[in-house]
């Protein structure tokens, strides 16, 4: 069913893409969450039947309980923060673009759904489809993993849509632009010892296949090859674009990993072990950031903004603050409408 009146242009549709979030900090809904995250093949990069026991022995059984209570601590009376800031941009964006798209919010993992987005969109007679990963920086487990689920549903529906990915904008002016804004009232507060970008980390085993990667201590802050896509790579240049954007001194900041899963080696160095040397090296405030992450979320503002200010706290850190992320703000909002535009001249 066409909703757009005979013989007009068909609207444009934008679909929105974050990873998700349980429907609840229940241990119930927690659980159900981190089944459909964990079973992803792209996220655990392991043999099926070992991806299996470690899912069904060793995470189920003890981690929703943990995660649920530390859900608990950050939920809000209206819900999951990644949710509500998702759904913010997505109004704020159709707002800004007009009558002629149709934008929809969809989560690679859980509610609201990937094809319930499309079948809106098909209902509403959309064509083409700007999609809009929202992760700055490419992972396999990020990006690629709800490209290949939106291409997938697009399939069922018989690829009735032109789909329009955009790419990753981990260094895009506007991106860069809209981050540092949402930084520059702290920075104003105070002359920080340190500013700290924290990003999410990865297993080393998924980046390894890339050409040169994790190959010596300084490759990935080399300038990064076309087409290699290392997200650590990544991670560094949009350290150094937004420390630059912001007029940062050499010595004054340093990037980052959180939020390690498994025992296996991921990328270094460690948050939680950058800390106590940024202690003993004299720093005594401490701003952080994480720009790998467009909404913010558990991990930032339970694990950063919770977890990591204690630990400074205990280590006798006088001084802790966490930037926002670039949520619904308008630079990133007007970012993202400028991106959809250009994806669709003509």
């Amino acid at each position: 069913m066409q909703n757009h009146p005979p013989n007009s242009e068909p609207p444009i549709g934008v679909l929105v893409v974050n990873l998700g979030t349980p429907d609840s900090p229940s241990v119930r809904d927690v659980r159900r969450y981190l089944r459909e995250f964990l079973s992803d093949p792209r996220v655990l990069t392991m043999a099926p039947i070992s991806r299996w026991l470690l899912l069904n022995l060793v995470i189920l059984p003890f981690r929703p309980r943990k995660t649920a209570y530390a859900y608990s601590k950050i939920w809000l009376d209206n819900g999951s923060p990644l949710l509500i800031h998702s759904v913010a941009l997505s109004k704020a964006l159709a707002d800004r673009l007009g009558a002629g798209f149709r934008v929809e919010l969809a989560m690679r993992y859980q509610q609201p759904d990937i094809r319930s987005a499309l079948e809106r969109l098909e209902a509403e007679g959309v064509q083409t489809v700007v999609v809009l990963p929202q992760f700055p920086q490419y992972a396999e487990a990020a990006t690629g993993s709800a490209v290949a689920r939106i291409e997938e549903e697009a399939r069922r529906l018989g690829n009735s849509f032109e789909l329009v990915t955009h790419g990753d904008f981990y260094d895009d002016p506007r991106f860069v632009q809209a981050q540092a804004e949402s930084m520059r009232p702290m920075l104003a507060t105070r002359e920080w010892d340190h500013v700290l970008f924290s990003y999410h980390g990865l297993p080393e085993s998924q980046l390894r296949p890339i050409q040169n990667c994790l190959t010596h201590e300084k490759c990935c802050e080399e300038a990064e090859a076309p087409g290699r896509r290392c997200y650590r790579a990544q991670c560094f240049a949009t350290t150094r674009a937004l420390t630059q954007a912001l007029e940062l001194k050499e010595g004054r900041y340093s990037s980052s990993f959180q939020s390690r899963l498994t025992r296996d080696p991921w990328i270094k160095p460690y948050t939680d072990f950058v800390l106590p040397e940024l202690y003993e090296s004299g720093k005594r405030s401490l701003l952080v950031v994480c720009p790998a992450f467009t909404a913010d979320n558990l991990e930032t503002l339970e694990e950063v903004g919770i977890r990591l200010r204690e630990q400074w706290r205990e280590l006798g850190g006088s001084e802790f603050a966490l930037a926002p992320c670039v949520n619904d703000s308008p630079a990133y909002v007007d970012a993202l409408s400028k991106w959809v535009l250009a994806h669709t001249k003509g």
